[in-house]
């Protein structure tokens, strides 16, 4: 008899070399392991981002600024408020704070809307008339680097205490990032690519639809993880401007400050937080949703 691999065979009669018995011994490389498959290994990933090691670091950060944050507001109460306080602001008149918040919100979304929206069909036009980009990539360049803070009283003027003047401060900070981001994801198709859509005659409207906007898509939402935070830095310094405004949370958190009520102030800034987090979460679930075709989401599964 004769064992090689694993594999036990007879070596004399008219048989010979015929496998009698397949045994248990032999490479282990060989054999396949549950642990090593690719679902297991995803799995165990989506696991690992809940273990309690993964978390530990942003705990003790967390408990050390709230350790530290204590001791301030102890020794100058004047400076901070107590986390208590701030806390107690906030379940104290949850409807405010809900009400403001909402204000807030709203004004930033719909900047982002008329920011975002007409970056991205100019866009377009930039990748498709190069005459366009030529006319029209100065003046973005100069309205990115002025100060949004010293035109707003001028908006405020121009447009009265209403919603109008917010949304154009807030579409204002939001158009430049979405611009720069989709013309360079719309020019940056893979060259190979387009030469296969031009041997299969494909139009310039199908070149657009079916190759420039979803190689763009990826530079979009990175545009706007960027540009959603900034809608809510906008929106509120709109409010801190517009004087005469009744509603937002800039407007709540300048008029605390103004009665040395640092309880809202601070109460004020832990939602504004709290929005921004939860835009860019929602941004997050719009990238896996949307680009799990992208090689950036293949690496983070790899």
């Amino acid at each position: 008899m004769r064992e090689e691999a694993g594999i036990v065979t007879r070596t004399t009669g008219p048989d010979e070399g015929r496998a009698v018995g397949v045994t248990t011994s032999g490479p282990a490389e060989n054999r396949p392991t549950p642990e090593t498959s690719p679902p297991a290994v995803s799995r165990a990933r989506r696991r690992s981002v809940f273990h309690p090691f993964v978390w530990s670091p942003a705990v003790v950060v967390l408990l050390v600024l709230a350790v530290a944050w204590s001791a301030v507001a102890d020794a100058h109460p004047y400076l901070l408020p107590r986390l208590g306080e701030v806390g107690a602001a906030l379940t104290g008149d949850p409807a405010l704070f809900l009400t403001n918040a909402w204000a807030t919100l709203g004004i930033a979304l719909v900047g982002v809307g008329v920011g975002a929206g007409s970056a991205f069909l100019l866009a377009l036009l930039m990748s498709e008339i190069p005459v366009v980009r030529r006319a029209v990539m100065p003046f973005a360049v100069v309205l990115n680097v002025t100060p949004v803070v010293a035109i707003t009283p001028a908006l405020v003027v121009a447009f009265g205490f209403g919603m109008t003047p917010k949304v154009v401060v807030t579409a204002i900070i939001t158009f430049f990032p979405v611009l720069i981001n989709v013309a360079t994801g719309l020019r940056s198709v893979p060259v190979p690519v387009l030469h296969v859509f031009r041997t299969l005659h494909a139009s310039r409207w199908e070149v657009l639809l079916r190759l420039r906007i979803p190689n763009s898509l990826p530079y979009t939402l990175a545009a706007l993880r960027v540009v959603l935070p900034l809608s809510l830095v906008g929106a509120v310094v709109a409010e801190f401007v517009a004087a005469g405004s009744s509603g937002g949370l800039g407007t709540m958190i300048r008029n605390s400050a103004s009665t040395a009520r640092l309880d809202h102030v601070y109460a004020g800034v832990a939602c504004l937080a709290a929005m921004g987090v939860l835009l860019l979460a929602l941004v997050t679930l719009a990238e896996r949703r949307l680009l799990f075709w992208h090689e950036s989401r293949r690496s983070t599964r790899a």
